[in-house]
Order: C-alpha cells, then structure tokens, then sequence
C-alpha cells in the first residue's frame, strides 16, 4: 500500500482544520501562523496545563526547543491513527530508555562530522549505491510497509555520527506501540505517536533538548529537505527520511511492528525540514 490511504485522510484533514486551531502552531500571545493544508493528524502533550488560563480543554503548554516560543497548543485528532495500529489500553510495554542512551550506540570507526564535510563530494556517489542496496535488502511484514526482522535497520557507517545516533534512538522505539500523545509529555514512555516518535529519534542525536507537537516540527531546523535527515510535518501528522529510509507511525504493519517501511510515502502538504548541515 504505497500511499497508505493518506489521500483520503487530506479530504479529512481539510475539514477537520477549518474549525481546529493547528497542533503545533496555535500559541497564545504569539505570532502563530496558520497551519499548512495537512492529510495527518497527531496531538500534543497528553497533560493539560493547569496554570494556563483562557485556554480550551485538553490544551497544553509547550516550550519548543532552542528558543522556540513558548504558548498553548490545542489537541488535533488523528486522521491516520487507525493506520497507526494504535494500542489497546490492556496493552502494556516498558518504558524507553532516555534518547541520550538510546543513541549512544554508533557504528565503530565513524569519520567525524569534519571529515564527512571535508569528503562529502567524493562519497555522494558511495552513500547512493549504499542507500539503494540497503532499500533492497529490506522486506515488508504482510499487512502494511513495516520492515520485518527485528524492526531496526543498520546504522550506518558512511555518514556523520549524530545520524547515526538518530537512528539508534529511532530504533530504539521501532516496534513500540502507538498511542496517542504518546512520547510529549516525557521522552520516556512506553508508547509513541508519530511526533512523539520523530522527537524521540532526533534528540538520541542532540537535536532536541523537549519533546515537541507536529506543528511546532513545522518550525524545526531549516527549510527543504536534508542529505541525511528531512522531516515532513504539518499541523498534524509528522514523519521523517533518515538516510533514505521512512520513519513512520502510520502505515505499520500491526501494533507491535517497525516504524521503518520498506516503501516511501506521499509528502504533499507537508512542510520540508532539515538540520542545517544535515
């Protein structure tokens, strides 16, 4: 299933957003912008903040990372959560370990971020031909594009060490399950959704200090795509491309498959965000 459906979430979608404010944009006192015509949906926080005022229910305070401004995001639904094999409330998993850890694990002998950028035309040809060989080794679990095997794919040896640590951290959570607001009120759950998953994944690589809302990975990094790293985010629903490689929550194969799918999907609508140099 190669679009996984996200068409018919986009008609939703553009419903649902003309009369709820966006995931990760809608601020108090700020200058929010209005969220981009999304096919996905994804909540915030999953606590209320019991010191914000005029605020509706369920909404919550976030301070993105890196300065980001601080203010209340409301709660979107979740177009594409069937797709996410959400859990079940009996299911119960322990909990990840801090996304430092869990990326802590790099391949040996990894050339520093120096060298990659020194080298970087001599390897674009290399990094191709690794990336299509590595998308050919990799199989689907019937029932969806989760990959199969153990749900986590080889980190890398031929790109800078935070992408490595990326995908350490993404792999980390590969097979968790899904739950909505999962991974926003702490990094350490035993349940993701799909920005839980992204935030999770890009701060095992330093590259968020708190969990953030789709929405506000709208704003993350820089614009257009990355060589290593490229998340998709609108005002509800945020995936990324690490190395080639989709990670997502919808389209898996079942409650306790991969985040990584074999097949790529439809990134219309999207805003494109990449970590400079990355």
């Amino acid at each position: 299933m190669t679009f996984k459906g996200k068409a018919l979430g986009a008609s939703c979608c553009l419903l649902a957003t003309a009369t709820l404010a966006a995931c990760g944009e809608a601020t108090v006192g700020t200058d929010a912008k209005p969220p981009t015509a999304t096919a996905k949906a994804d909540p915030p926080v999953s606590k209320a903040d019991p010191a914000a005022t005029g605020t509706v229910a369920g909404a919550v305070a976030t301070t993105p990372a890196g300065g980001g401004r601080p203010g209340v995001v409301k709660e979107v639904a979740d177009p594409l959560e069937a797709d996410s094999y959400p859990a079940p409330a009996s299911v119960k998993h322990a909990s990840a370990a801090t996304p430092a850890k869990a990326g802590a694990i790099v391949a040996a002998g990894a050339p520093s971020n120096a060298e990659v950028r020194k080298e970087l035309a001599q390897m674009q040809a290399v990094e191709r031909s690794s990336r299509q060989a590595q998308q050919l080794r990799l199989t689907p679990v019937p029932g969806g594009e989760s990959i199969g095997g153990n749900g986590t794919i080889p980190i890398p040896t031929n790109v800078p060490e935070v992408v490595q640590k990326v995908v350490a951290g993404a792999n980390a959570i590969a097979d968790f399950p899904y739950v909505y607001g999962g991974g926003h009120a702490s990094f350490v759950d035993n349940a993701y959704d799909c920005s839980g998953s992204v935030s999770y994944a890009l701060a095992a690589g330093g590259l968020l200090s708190a969990p953030e809302t789709s929405g506000q990975l709208e704003s993350w990094g820089a614009p257009g795509p990355g060589k290593y790293i490229t998340v998709y985010a609108n005002a509800g629903h945020t995936y990324m491309y690490v190395d080639g490689i989709l990670y997502d929550t919808a389209g898996r194969s079942g409650v306790y498959t991969s985040r990584w799918q074999v097949q790529p999907t439809d990134n219309a609508g999207y805003v494109v965000r990449h970590w400079p140099g990355l």
